[in-house]
């Protein structure tokens, strides 16, 4: 039976720019708007989507950016093309959640609370272990590196889009102190938490400046070679990251509701 579901919800205005920017924009546009539609629901596991002529048409551009598009998202889990079956949602626990655009679609529009404490629950899973590591085996321009981006933190924290910069390069910092190749390298993977961390908490109306007694201690633990110190500092400030996140979901969402029973 033919999928009776579209792409044409997701064509928006975003396409047109991609074709005027080029190919590999226009590639990367595909991906993104069926990777959210799967991600976010609208494609249930098992589900096949639209055949390629159809989905061609559906988003307006050729098969062959449309076949790409779908081998990008074949390597995130995400589905699978067999030959008469056509391309298929795969099961939720085939798909890559690891990956930075699936961590990116996930946390796109409505966040659960269930969806905050897995956020939160893969950063305590990294970092403070990392702290610790980076307290043991830390150069001294590494620390030199983490209490400059500190000082910018600082200088920036009543402004909630810049302090998120140096507040990256902050925890980031801290993965590459471990000299650690394989923790290093999961630096774009806590990129991609970090900024839904900010994004989730940009509701919080005392900023960031609240934050920064614990960062400071963070890179105070480490600077001293302070192992346990540096972890517990750690895991102290993720929890309390955690709540400020929480508050700002929930108060989202009332806001959310509260406009659906209105509308």
């Amino acid at each position: 039976m033919k999928n009776r579901k579209s792409f044409s919800t997701a064509r928006t205005s975003r396409v047109a720019v991609a074709v005027s920017s080029g190919s590999t924009a226009l590639h990367a546009t595909v991906v993104e708007q069926i990777g959210l539609r799967i991600v976010q629901g609208d494609f249930l596991p098992g589900e096949a989507l639209p055949n390629a002529d159809d989905s061609s048409e559906m988003l307006g551009v050729s098969r062959t950016v449309l076949r790409e598009a779908i081998k990008v998202l074949a390597g995130k889990g995400l589905v699978e093309s067999r030959p008469k079956t056509g391309t298929r949602v795969r099961p939720r626990a085939d798909w890559n959640f690891l990956d930075p655009d699936v961590l990116s679609w996930r946390y796109t529009g409505g966040v659960s609370a269930e969806d905050v404490r897995a956020l939160f629950e893969l950063r305590r899973a990294i970092e403070p272990m990392s702290a610790a590591l980076a307290a043991q085996r830390a150069t001294p321009a590494q620390i030199a590196e983490i209490h400059a981006a500190l000082a910018e933190m600082e200088a920036l924290s009543d402004d909630g889009d810049r302090f998120a910069k140096p507040d990256l390069v902050f925890h980031q910092t801290i993965l590459r102190m471990t000299g650690n190749e394989l923790i290093g390298s999961l630096a774009a993977l806590v990129e991609t938490a970090l900024v839904m961390s900010f994004r989730l908490s940009n509701d919080n109306p005392e900023g960031q400046r609240h934050s920064l007694p614990l960062h400071r201690e963070v890179a105070e633990k480490i600077a001293d070679g302070d192992a346990a110190g540096a972890q517990k500092a750690l895991l102290v400030l993720i929890d309390n990251a955690e709540d400020d996140v929480r508050r700002s979901v929930e108060n989202r969402n009332k806001r959310r509701n509260e406009r659906g029973l209105q509308s």
